[in-house]
């Protein structure tokens, strides 16, 4: 698959190899990523890439010995040693300086921008016309197909919230359904992990009208919100949900 048929590829899709590498700096990574929040076929080829990190950072941990690295050998279609060694070379120069993020974190983003748009879009379906609707359909959609769903609604707030989730490769994948939610507040989706790690998965505001308010003024206010999110824990790594304002404030908390 090409970004365009017939047509040159740009340099900001020649940098999708590097920065899933993680070889490049912090301004040229954070360039990368506004360009792929558009580029679906930067997120393609990003996701299909997730397998390589592990087996370059692998090969950058082993004891170097100036030659190309044993498990090359077992590999079905070998690049030169002269390759393997430059890109061992580049991903262990770069872990000695510093660790900028794990790898399955941007996997997990890239899965998030390929299952769709759903967080800032679906965020705003009720005010962009039909392009919100798609988005926030496709995330319901999802949500519905999620075999694991976990609920709660706090006593406090009188928000009801249900996380789906579904594992990945590289983490979860988790749609957040909510309702009972008046604005106008800005929120986020956190992941709380067992070791106490925490992971904001999402943000969205809430308008004035609210979300999934049974007595709402509008259709849309009557109507829950659908979010998509992403992080790189696998369920059972995952303790419990939470939506919090941008103030700190815990609205709800769901328990994995």
């Amino acid at each position: 698959m090409s970004p365009q048929s017939g047509s040159s590829v740009p340099s900001e899709h020649e940098t999708v190899g590097a920065y899933a590498l993680g070889i490049l700096d912090d301004a040229e990574a954070t360039a990368f990523e506004a360009h792929l929040a558009g580029c679906e076929w930067c997120a393609q080829q990003l996701d299909e890439l997730a397998g390589m990190e592990p087996m370059l950072a692998a090969l950058a941990d082993l004891p170097g010995s100036g030659s190309t690295p044993a498990i090359g050998e077992s590999l079905s279609a070998r690049p030169s040693p002269r390759i393997v060694e430059k890109l061992v070379d580049e991903v262990a120069e770069k872990r000695a300086q510093k660790r900028r993020r794990g790898f399955y974190m941007i996997a997990a983003a890239a899965a998030l921008i390929i299952a769709g748009p759903l967080a800032a879009v679906a965020a705003n379906s009720g005010s962009d016309g039909g392009g919100g609707q798609v988005a926030a359909s496709s995330a319901q959609t999802t949500f519905e197909s999620m075999p694991d769903k976990k609920s709660a609604t706090d006593p406090s707030s009188q928000i009801s919230a249900t996380v789906g989730m579904a594992r990945k490769d590289w983490g979860t994948q988790a749609v957040l359904e909510l309702k009972n939610a008046k604005g106008p507040i800005k929120c986020s989706l956190v992941l709380v992990a067992k070791n106490g790690q925490r992971v904001t998965m999402s943000s969205w505001s809430v308008p004035d009208a609210g979300y999934g308010i049974p007595d709402g003024k509008t259709p849309e206010s009557k109507k829950p919100l659908y979010i998509g999110g992403a992080a790189a824990f696998k369920p059972n790594e995952i303790d419990h949900f939470e939506v919090v304002t941008f103030q700190g404030k815990k609205l709800v908390q769901v328990d994995a």
